[in-house]
This record gives C-alpha cells, structure tokens and sequence, in this order.
C-alpha cells in the first residue's frame, strides 16, 4: 500500500509542472493564463513569437536582503580598491561599506546601490568583469544561509521559468541590476542567456590593447532599468510589448503596467515577501524593495500577488524535498 502510494505520489508530481507551489490563487492564475494564450482555438490564442515573458530580478528570482547580492559583490570591490580612495572613508555609501555596516548602506537605497555599482564596476574590460563576477557568486556566501548567491534563488520562479519555456514562452529578464553583472551568471543558474538579460547599462568604450579589441567599462550609467526604465528598456531590446510579467516592488509598477497595456490576455505577478523564518518579511516601509505603490495597485487592477508564506512549499532549491 505504502509503495502504490509513493509511486502515485511520484506519478502526480511529475504531471505538476509547479510541484513547489501550494494549490492557491496564484498557482491557479498562472495555469489558468497559460492554457488560455497557448491552446489552439482559444479566443486568447497567442502565437509563440508573441509569448514574451519578463521577470525582475532581485526579489522575484533570488534573494534581495538585506541588501542587494550585487552590493556584497560592489561592497568587496571597495575593499579591495579603498586604499585609491582615501574620500570614500568620509562620503556615504562608501564610508558605511567600508565599515561593514549594513544597514547604512542598505538606508542609502537604490541611489547608494547604483553609486556602489558605478564606482567598482569600471575600468576594466567586458571580459574581465565577468570573469570576477563568476569568481564572486561561486565563492561569496551569504551573511544570512552562509550559502553561495546562487543557491539564493527561489525554487517556485525556476520551476516557473520552465512551465513557460515548455509552453512556448520567451523568457526574459528586466532588471534594475547591472546588466554584465546578471549576464555572467544568469543562463547557468535560471536558463536565460545574456541576451535575454536586459539591466542598468554602464557606458562601454571599444580599444585595442595589444592590438585585440576589447571593450572597457566607463562609470557613466546610460540606461537606469528600475521603475519607468524598464518599459524603456524592454522596448529598445525585446521591441515586443510583453505578455506576462513579474516583479516584487515598486520598481516594477511600470512594467507591470506597460505590460498589462496591451491588447488581448495579460498577466502581472508579484512576489510578496511574507515569510520571516523561511526568507524575509517586508514591503512597504523596507528601504530595499519597497512594495507600496505597486501593492496598491495590483488590489485595483486585479494582478496576482503571491503570498510567499503560504502558497510557497519551498523557497531555495537546496530545501526542496
């Protein structure tokens, strides 16, 4: 009996393209959104080169506190480079950085993010950096799990990220990240190559060096993809207005809302961080994805908000049973 059990068991999760998430509301939404656009024959048919898929990053597919992964890695780097800025002992974010405290830099916001970024990111090649940058999220741990950055991401979004690709879906990353910085590490980890990564672009400068081309970092940040950027960005590289999207904070409100503009069946997500023991809790009043607004106003517009506590079975892949 116990092994007939087992094996329906076994035969059911196999046939759950979402094994990690609860049977809830969001669950439902999502299957419900997928079978409509991909089914032949359904008034919300969408043909697969419109099946365009768009996902925040930080907080919606991996870990963002307490402050940014790509802070850690920005926050090693002026370590290492400090002894070249004698100004950062006394000029925020570099002075809360260099003293390791992290709620000063986390109370700088995404401002200090983007500083922290701007002044470690440069001067090196495209190559180089992400050369470091597969060293650091290999290597680096988290203060929290003590487990590598990687490890960090959500097991319920992976498995999502899957049910799409299977249903014909493009998937997409919009990010207000560092664009070399996610595409040094993100086909390995979530399945979606570089140039399907669009984040907060630094300025890059063709040189020879020995007579081979490279292309050289500048601290000049010429597309900011967070809160308006983003509708931006997904416009100047994708040039298709997506058809579902996720995000977890305020930042995401516009792409949410460019997305849902369109023509035809759209679905917005958001991830809602309510679980402190197995992840975090926050939304409205955390400097680090702030979810006010946007949570405002998925209530009015009807966008699905994930309830992480209690419609996630899982959150990292390491926990999956």
């Amino acid at each position: 009996m116990l092994g007939a059990l087992a094996w329906a068991q076994a035969c059911l999760a196999a046939q759950d393209p979402l094994p990690s998430w609860n049977d809830g509301p969001s669950k439902q939404h999502i299957e419900e959104f997928v079978k409509k656009v991909t089914t032949q024959g359904s008034p919300d048919f969408v043909e697969p080169a419109e099946r365009i898929a768009v996902f925040d990053n930080d907080g919606t597919l991996w870990t963002e506190q307490p402050v940014y992964s790509e802070v850690f890695f920005a926050l090693d780097q002026v370590r290492a480079l400090s002894p070249q800025h004698p100004e950062w002992k006394t000029t925020e974010p570099f002075k809360s950085a260099l003293a390791g405290d992290m709620k000063g830099v986390a109370a700088t916001g995404e401002k200090g993010a983007l500083e922290l970024v701007a002044a470690t990111h440069a001067g090196m090649t495209t190559d180089e950096f992400a050369r470091r940058v597969k060293q650091w999220v290999s290597t680096a741990r988290h203060p929290k799990t003590k487990r590598v950055y990687t490890e960090m991401v959500y097991q319920p979004m992976l498995e999502l990220l899957h049910y799409l690709r299977d249903n014909g879906f493009k998937t997409y990353i919009v990010s207000g990240g560092g664009q070399d910085f996610m595409r040094a590490w993100t086909e390995s980890v979530y399945g979606i190559p570089p140039e399907q990564v669009i984040g907060s672009e630094s300025e890059l400068t063709f040189e020879l060096q020995d007579g081979k081309p490279v292309l050289m970092k500048q601290p000049k940040v010429v597309l900011v993809d967070d809160h308006a950027g983003k509708p931006v960005g997904i416009e100047r590289f994708i040039g298709r207005k997506p058809i579902f999207a996720f995000g977890n904070s305020d930042g995401d409100q516009q792409m949410l809302e460019w997305t849902t503009s369109g023509d035809g069946a759209r679905f917005a997500g958001l991830v809602h961080h309510t679980d402190a023991d197995r992840e975090y809790a926050y939304d409205r009043q955390s400097k680090v994805g702030t979810l006010d607004k946007a949570l405002d106003e998925a209530g009015a517009k009807g966008w699905t908000v994930v309830d992480m506590k209690n419609e996630w079975k899982t959150i990292y892949p390491a926990d999956k049973q």
